[in-house]
């Protein structure tokens, strides 16, 4: 019996071996549109524009292979390093403040009162509006001639400043525009993540004797954690990767004052038809970006808690 059940399944092997590959030809069939188009559109650019950081081209000329120059005259630029230092400073905060607001208002509309969901939808609205209608709006609530926020002020007595032409304002400005356009994607997911802490916690805790901050301080915010975590990431994302604004309500003026890092890149590659350099730039920026990817993951170990986990230091 022992010689007959191994006779067949070697019969059966070459078989079973010629079923396995047509099914594995038909999962790569059927992922083949996506590996075809992440090679063309993804990947080949992607190696192309290494490769096109050691050269010079203007679109016109053939490439010339210059080794370093571009990634020398980078760091001699003094724009790059006002770029880079706007794009900073807009990130530190915006994020920030991003995180902060869209859990406000998500702690808000997590309470049970009339129209709630009505109001979920008002304060979403403006994540699905296009950024350069978004841009066009704000622009006229930034004049500082006839624009509603100097409008608003002036009943009080205050003369607003020229909000998008004045170093001081301009990047404020952009911020408070930001925090106001992506509010809603942080309140969603936030809403999410509130919905998600189990009541048990609070029924302790008011067992307990602690107070709304305390519970707030000691469930709530530990609990959340994660979602900070990724709001957090998210938002510097969006931050670092910021284009729209300075195109089309600043140009990156006053005075480079919104020269962000993007723009300046695209002013290099569209405008001035600087390939070559513009390549370099996006290798430099995709390092720092990756850099500070890192170490926001390095850091959530001390910080995130994952239910179920024990963090360290607790």
């Amino acid at each position: 019996m022992l010689g007959q059940l191994t006779r067949g399944q070697v019969t059966n092997a070459p078989r079973r071996f010629g079923v396995r590959i047509s099914e594995a030809l038909t999962g790569y069939l059927f992922i083949s549109p996506w590996i075809i188009g992440f090679t063309i559109f993804t990947l080949g650019p992607f190696v192309a524009s290494l490769a096109l950081s050691f050269m010079e081209w203007n679109l016109i000329k053939a490439p010339e292979f210059i080794g370093l120059d571009n990634y020398i005259a980078l760091f001699n630029d003094p724009l790059f390093w006002q770029s880079l230092k706007v794009t900073t400073v807009y990130a530190l905060g915006r994020v920030p403040l991003g995180i902060i607001v869209g859990l406000a208002a998500a702690l808000l509309l997590n309470q049970k009162v009339k129209l709630v969901g009505l109001w979920r939808v008002v304060y979403y609205m403006p994540v699905v509006l296009p950024p350069i209608a978004v841009s066009l709006l704000w622009m006229w609530i930034f004049n500082p001639d006839y624009g509603i926020l100097n409008g608003i002020l002036w009943l009080f007595g205050i003369r607003g400043p020229a909000w998008l032409q004045d170093e001081a304002t301009v990047l404020p400005s952009l911020m408070m525009m930001a925090v106001w356009g992506m509010m809603g994607r942080y309140m969603i997911v936030y809403l999410s993540g509130l919905q998600s802490i189990a009541q048990e916690l609070y029924e302790a805790a008011n067992i307990d004797g602690a107070n709304a901050v305390q519970k707030f301080f000691k469930i709530t915010i530990p609990m959340m954690t994660p979602i900070i975590f990724f709001n957090l990431v998210m938002g510097m994302m969006d931050s670092f990767k910021l284009f729209t604004q300075a195109f089309v309500m600043t140009g990156g003026g006053p005075r480079y004052a919104s020269l962000f890092y993007v723009y300046y890149l695209y002013q290099h590659a569209f405008q001035r038809f600087h390939m070559g350099y513009a390549s370099a730039m996006a290798w430099v920026f995709f390092l720092i970006i990756m850099a500070f990817t890192v170490l926001v993951f390095r850091s959530s170990k001390a910080w995130v808690y994952y239910e179920g986990t024990v963090a360290k230091g607790r």
